[in-house]
């Protein structure tokens, strides 16, 4: 079979040889009809890829086989999925259409590509909000007609992140910040633990390497120690296990890095001070009617050899997660009065844990919980039907459907519903059904009649109480925080703005007649140019005398198409090209005293500032982001507002670095949460002395609160750069009853 002149006699042979890895390890699944599928999406991939490398240098048909052994191994799919990764990117990187997938595979493997292709560009940047959000909106809508798009596309993603160091550093954090706004949600969402944790962790090292770094060291310090302590842990209890006469596993392992830095970053403490980074998982191998039994069992066991703490025990045996998950997790206190987390699961359990989706289809009907992915895609459906005004609306709405921490709530008659934490009573009504939703007049929750924006507890039950007379407003979309509810008011309200809106729509037809000018052909171009995202709502505000049919003016008419004069000094709200929009917020001066450049210019040229959201200091990890009013803003790349500027407005973002030495004038104001232990005046004068006298710096703002032995204290500095910074950081944690420094991204004006 040829290849192709840009691969060597060894590459050939390279590529042969992983792909023939990938077929050893699916032999126990092939059929005949399987291997000739296979075959055939790897002939057609390799033939297709043959003058393409990756940034690496290596050729760029690893990339496919490789996604297509993740999907068999990593997430339980099978040889159709697998011919799909195979030719997942040749549509989009090569000349090969879907019309010739479909002639040589059938529809089926074409509605895959399909769906993993993502635009094709021919769109303007000009025409959409968010040409990244069209594509999360296009690979979304997929997961109802198959759901193995979304799966190939975890795959493919997290090969993109394993071998993601090749990458400039600009392209990694949009990588990153796209993979955190919706394929990490997307991940958990369908029980892909593992490959979510893989997210994370990966993510971290991108947007905070230095906090990455610094989790990983100090666990690698501790891991000999961590080894014998699990060993130690473990040993009284496997003594007892044995007993039981049932297979077992145990196995000993650690938090995430990434998980341990949520608790740094939310909780403000130090690494040494997270107890329960340890976790023990018990695995036993009993048949499906028996498996709560033994799983309570051994949890009797465990409570028995070490002291449970009560209120961390989560049965989601009993009551599963709204992806299926099912585990029974209990913290104890082990030997030297640490913390352990123990998870006890069966294997099917813990096959679906670890394969989520693909596994649970393939234990459907052993247990009674098989309708949880069948109710989930049935809400993916209704707010697909909804009619979206753009793709960052649907993106928004389809990303409450991913939440990650869920409540359990009853109807009158006894039945659960699983709705995300923080739902609230009229998210519940939509719940039910869109017509209790539309017509909910009042609601009561355990017989108490409640606000309709009453946040739902675990174990609520909860009644609505309709009126036909009843209909949605404005109001109700501050009420509620579920994609379906938000979707199908949103809907309701452009039912009554289009009903209203029909008075506008007919001015605008006697204005267009009269011109000569078709309709169809320009009401999209009038309602852009008086800034209504559509046409309902152009009607609607017609009708309303928001604007005047008066109002449209100063234009020409060329080939039937009304054109508008431009206003000169007016900004674009989309640039296209970026470089065009920079241009007008340039400055003559080309000094560049703030020591940072913007796309290799000083930045100086341009209109800009520091994010006060986050406060970036010299040295940080920076990117700068264009907004429609104020210039460039320079964010620090941990900034909380990264993920969602980065992975939705990824085209206005430019790549931003500092250079130099910081000069005279580069000050920058940084606050520090301080914790510690409450020895009375004596903390106050410890800490400004080491600040003041001892390193000479100085303190703009000082606050701090003292409560049964235990103080916090908010200190702003002004410091030069980084490496300044962490001294300070240093040096306050070697003080006496220090616990924790930890910077924060309060800003100051």
């Amino acid at each position: 079979m040829p290849i192709g002149v840009t691969y060597s006699e060894g590459e050939i042979k390279s590529v042969r040889s992983k792909f023939d890895e990938l077929l050893a390890t699916m032999q126990p699944i092939l059929q005949d009809e399987d291997v000739e599928l296979v075959e055939k999406a790897y002939e057609i991939a390799v033939d297709a890829h043959k003058f393409q490398r990756r940034k690496s240098g290596e050729p760029y048909i690893f990339h496919p086989i490789e996604v297509a052994r993740i999907c068999y191994e990593e997430i339980g799919l099978g040889p159709t999925a697998v011919a799909c990764a195979l030719l997942h990117d040749v549509v989009e990187d090569t000349p090969l259409t879907l019309t010739d997938i479909k002639t040589i595979f059938g529809p089926k493997v074409t509605v895959i590509v399909d769906g993993l292709t993502k635009l094709d560009g021919t769109y303007k940047v000009d025409d959409v909000e968010s040409p990244q959000a069209e594509n999360f909106k296009k690979v979304l809508s997929t997961l109802v007609v198959d759901v193995r798009v979304a799966l190939i596309k975890m795959a493919d993603r997290l090969h993109n992140l394993r071998t993601i160091d090749a990458q400039p550093k600009h392209k990694q954090l949009k990588i990153a910040a796209e993979t955190e706004y919706i394929y990490t949600p997307l991940a958990h969402r369908l029980g892909l633990y593992n490959i979510k944790t893989e997210f994370q962790d990966i993510c971290l090292k991108i947007t905070d390497q230095e906090l990455y770094d610094e989790i990983q060291h100090k666990l690698s310090d501790s891991d000999q120690e961590r080894t014998a302590y699990i060993e130690q842990f473990i040993k009284p209890l496997k003594e007892e296990l044995q007993q039981l006469g049932v297979k077992f596993r145990v196995l000993g392992r650690i938090k995430a890095t990434s998980s341990i830095a949520n608790k740094i970053k939310n909780n403000g403490i130090a690494f040494e001070e997270i107890f329960d980074i340890f976790a023990v998982r018990i695995i036993i191998d009993v048949p499906g009617d028996k498996e709560k039994m033994y799983c309570w069992q051994i949890y009797s066991i465990i409570t028995d050899v070490y002291k449970p703490i009560p209120e961390r025990l989560k049965d989601w045996i009993t009551t599963p997660k709204g992806n299926g998950y099912e585990s029974l997790h209990t913290t104890v206190i082990g030997p030297k009065g640490r913390y352990v987390e123990v998870q006890i699961r069966s294997e099917r359990m813990d096959e679906i844990a670890e394969k989520g989706f693909a596994a649970h289809w393939k234990y459907k009907g052993v247990k009674k919980q098989e309708n949880v992915y069948d109710n989930w895609l049935d809400n993916i459906r209704e707010i697909l039907d909804a009619k979206h005004t753009n793709a960052m609306d649907f993106v928004n709405d389809f990303k409450t459907n991913l939440f990650d921490e869920e409540v359990y709530v009853y109807t009158p008659k006894g039945d659960m519903r699983i709705i995300p934490k923080g739902a609230t009573a009229l998210d519940f009504a939509f719940e039910i059904h869109t017509d209790v939703g539309y017509h909910a007049a009042a609601i009561k929750v355990n017989n108490k009649l409640v606000p309709m924006g009453y946040k739902l507890n675990n174990g609520d039950q909860v009644q609505v109480i309709t009126n036909k007379n009843q209909k949605p407003n404005e109001d109700w979309l501050k009420m509620v925080i579920t994609g379906k509810a938000r979707s199908k008011i949103r809907s309701a309200m452009k039912d009554e703005r289009r009903k209203i809106g029909e008075f506008g729509k007919e001015a605008l037809e006697r204005k267009l007649k009269n011109l000569k000018i078709d309709f169809e052909d320009n009401v999209d171009i009038i309602s852009k140019h008086l800034g209504y995202k559509s046409r309902i709502d152009l009607y609607y505000g017609l009708s309303q005398d928001e604007v005047r049919i008066a109002d449209i003016k100063n234009y020409d008419i060329e080939g039937g198409k009304i054109v508008f004069r431009k206003d000169e000094e007016a900004l674009s709200l989309v640039p296209n090209p970026l470089i065009d929009e920079l241009k007008k917020i340039q400055r003559p001066t080309k000094v560049n005293k703030s020591n940072i450049l913007v796309n290799n210019e000083p930045a100086d040229m341009y209109q800009f500032s520091l994010a006060t959201c986050c406060n970036p200091v010299q040295g940080d990890e920076i990117f700068a982001y264009l907004t429609t009013k104020e210039g460039l803003k320079i964010h620090r790349t941990s900034c909380s507002n990264a993920t969602h500027i980065l992975a939705n407005y990824g085209y206005r973002v430019l790549k931003a670095e500092w250079i130099g030495s910081p000069n005279s004038n580069s000050n920058f104001i940084v606050e520090l949460l301080v914790r510690g232990v409450d020895s009375g005046p004596g903390v106050i004068q410890a800490l400004t002395n080491e600040l003041s006298n001892r390193l000479g710096i100085n303190i703009k703002t000082f606050s701090i609160e003292g409560r049964e032995g235990f103080f916090e204290g908010r200190i702003g500095i002004v410091v030069l750069n980084k490496d300044q910074l962490n001294l300070v950081v240093q040096s306050l944690e070697k003080l006496p009853g220090i616990s924790s420094v930890i910077r924060t991204d309060k800003a100051y004006n």
